[in-house]
């Protein structure tokens, strides 16, 4: 459909993959590729072949048997297919480290579209495109490789599913009550290799026996964890992963029974296997060493023999071993010694004897190499063979560090536990930014806001006030508690009350996006259209200044309309509207629903000073030229924006004097008749009028006409 790039490139966004396979029908779309490029993600075209439904389904049959149920989703099935095609060509092995697949359903997940996640900066910044600054930052208490990606995977797709988030919350909570208990956990934790690469890598049989022992040394850790899981209070989840954490202890044994506590790199040289581990292995060995100490027997008595006593046996890979012995001593050489090189300082011969240890020893040393590399293999193998439970073991640390970085980040930063509930409607006391109030580090006190949005009352709120006031950090926040909140963890408020939320909709600030050619203001129209054509009444829309990319009356006829859709039957979602339009004030109480706030302000002067607390009411100006003051704008500039500003305002008040409009404006629709409307034209009139710059005649004919108005109202 029109809209499948759209959805393919927020599915996307939720995996940040560093590899796509393409359809011809994905390498033909323009915005797709587009997208990828500027992602730096490797796009590796299939011929449409690859996606042909009966080699797919054999494909799938070969990797998981009738285990993989996908008859109906022959889409899904033939995705699969390709996919797994593609890894045997890749990597060039007929094995594949996938064992399972869970069917995905966007339903299972809270919807949040590229463009969101960038606006929220979920996992990295909008800017920098860094980790700092992001909600990963503040949240990554994780202390294994394996947590750190499952953390970063739960940001980014938060649950819609009650059970499942509360399951969550409840273990979050045991570990936060339970402060020793969960020290210890992360202590094991800290310890734990990565196990799911190292798994893959011992599937594709291209693990080395370092990697073995590194397996073996991270399985050495989970009955540890899994007694201290015994520990564990009321939490369910704690307890069901205490049953998913196999102690693996045969297989442990196996690896550490058969390998040296610090094998080679290479599997190619020898020394990974254990002494004691198979006795032929045992014998060569002996014969090896035996035969070094008795080359050097064989050099004390040659030398004592010859009387030679800088003679030297030694060996290289073209000769095997040999005598060298120097010019100087030429003459002692026995007869029985065969010439094999002569060199400018020195002469080397062999002799029968060491040609009989040359065999004996060296036929070891190959033998060694060849047999230890055999045991290696059918280890590996055994390991690869045990890849289930290993990763099911992976999977429940990964799972319990992940809930002990929630605690630990909850138990640092103050946070609450969210209730949630099915219904609709968003709760929160004395809110914070997660992000923010982490980057202030303390030096500023982060002024915390309150949030009531239900479906019955307060259902959009529309927010006035001057920029760097705080509007943007305070409706973030509101979409990160909810965020947070649905991931299952505590979240920056007093106390918080979350109605379950199916996706977050945000439209930010002004960006062009020039790649693809388009202006500010068509992207943003792009993003309002598709927040509009997506949003149902359990979302929660954020939109913070649309409309400024075009003409004012444009802007604020568009910026009015997408407000009204959006909170009124048509839509009637969780609504924040930022806008510096402050005629769209006048929709509290016109249209249902809405209600107004604004950033207080405290003034004194020409000086002001944002409170950053979010107040019922509308915003009493817009005052831009203020926080240009703040921001360092010339002075002389300053004075003249004040008195451009006075003009345009009284040339504004002269037009709407002139047309009535004033009177339109600042009558009350609901009770104001026809001549109210025309007293108040008429007064705006006479304000409008500069007496000073009157001539006698332009005051005598304004006068008239004054006259013959108020004669007809």
């Amino acid at each position: 459909g029109s809209g499948l790039p759209g959805k393919i490139i927020n599915e996307l966004a939720k995996y940040l993959p560093s590899e796509v396979l393409l359809s011809p029908m994905g390498v033909e779309n323009q915005r797709l590729r587009t997208h990828l490029q500027q992602r730096k993600v490797l796009a590796e075209p299939l011929d449409i072949a690859s996606f042909a439904s009966e080699p797919c389904l054999q494909e799938v049959l070969r990797q998981f048997g009738d285990d993989c149920d996908l008859a109906e989703e022959p889409l899904a099935l033939r995705a699969l297919g390709a996919t797994l095609a593609y890894l045997r060509q890749a990597q060039k092995s007929e094995r594949c480290s996938i064992r399972g697949v869970e069917l995905y359903s966007e339903r299972q997940f809270m919807r949040i579209d590229a463009s969101s996640r960038r606006n929220l900066e979920i996992c990295e910044t909008m800017r920098a495109r860094e980790k700092r600054g992001s909600l990963l930052w503040v949240l990554d208490k994780t202390k294994s490789a394996m947590g750190k990606r499952l953390l970063r995977s739960w940001l980014e797709r938060p649950l819609t599913h009650l059970p499942r988030i509360t399951r969550r919350q409840g273990a979050v909570q045991q570990l936060l009550e339970q402060t020793d208990l969960r020290l210890d956990l992360q202590e094991q934790l800290a310890r734990l290799h990565d196990l799911e690469r190292l798994m893959s890598r011992v599937v594709y049989q291209t693990a080395n026996a370092r990697e073995l022992r590194a397996v073996a040394a991270s399985l050495a850790l989970l009955p540890q964890i899994k007694a201290l899981l015994a520990r564990v209070g009321q939490s369910e989840y704690l307890r069901q992963l205490h049953g998913e954490i196999d102690a693996l202890e045969d297989v442990r044994a196996l690896l550490e029974g058969t390998l040296t506590e610090e094998p080679p790199f290479s599997v190619r040289e020898g020394g990974m296997i254990r002494d004691g581990y198979l006795p032929e292995l045992d014998e060569l060995r002996a014969i090896e060493r035996d035969g070094k100490g008795y080359l050097a027997r064989i050099q004390a008595q040659e030398q004592e023999r010859t009387g030679i006593k800088k003679l030297k046996v030694s060996y290289n890979r073209v000769f095997g071993y040999y005598i060298e012995v120097s010019n100087s001593y030429k003459e002692l050489v026995p007869q029985e010694y065969i010439r094999k090189q002569t060199l400018s300082n020195c002469e080397r011969y062999i002799t029968q004897e060491l040609k009989a240890l040359e065999s004996k020893v060296l036929g070891a040393g190959e033998r060694i190499v060849k047999l230890e590399y055999e045991i290696f293999t059918q280890l590996r193998e055994a390991l690869a063979g045990e890849y289930p439970r290993v990763r099911r073991g992976a999977a429940a640390a990964a799972t319990l560090d992940v809930l002990c970085a929630l605690a630990e980040a909850a138990q640092q930063n103050g946070y609450c536990c969210p209730e949630l509930m099915p219904g609709d409607g968003i709760e929160i006391v004395e809110g914070r930014h997660p992000v923010v109030e982490k980057m202030l580090n303390g030096s500023t006190p982060f002024v915390p806001n309150d949030t009531l949005l239900t479906p019955a009352g307060c259902r959009c709120m529309v927010i006035t006030g001057p920029n760097m006031a705080g509007k943007s950090t305070y409706m973030r926040q509101v979409a990160l508690i909810t965020l947070m909140a649905q991931v299952g963890s505590f979240v920056p408020a007093k106390h918080a009350c979350v109605g379950l939320v199916d996706a977050i909709y945000t439209r930010v600030g002004a960006s062009d996006d020039l790649a693809s050619g388009q202006s500010t203001f068509m992207v943003e129209m792009s993003e309002v259209a598709q927040i509009l054509q997506n949003a149902t009444p359990k979302s929660l829309l954020i939109f913070d200044e649309i409309g400024r990319g075009t003409s004012t009356f444009d802007g604020m006829s568009i910026a009015r309309a997408v407000l009204e859709h959006a909170a009124g039957k048509h839509l009637g979602a969780k609504t924040l509207f930022a806008t510096h339009y402050h005629e769209l004030t006048a929709l509290e109480g016109a249209a249902e629903g809405v209600r107004n706030f604004a950033v207080a302000v405290k003034k004194r002067g020409d000086d002001i000073t944002f409170l950053r607390r979010i107040v019922p009411g509308a915003a009493d100006g817009s005052y831009g030229v203020e926080v240009a003051k703040l921001a360092g704008v010339p002075a002389t500039v300053i004075q003249r924006a004040k008195m451009i500003l006075k003009e345009l305002e009284t040339q504004e008040r002269a037009k709407l004097a002139a047309t009535g409009q004033a009177a339109v404006l600042a009558a009350d629709e609901s009770d104001g008749g026809f001549a109210d409307l025309q007293a108040a034209a008429l007064l705006d009139a006479l304000r409008a009028i500069d007496a000073d710059t009157l001539t006698p005649i332009e005051a005598l004919t304004k006068l008239y006409e004054f006259v013959k108005r108020a004669r007809e109202i």
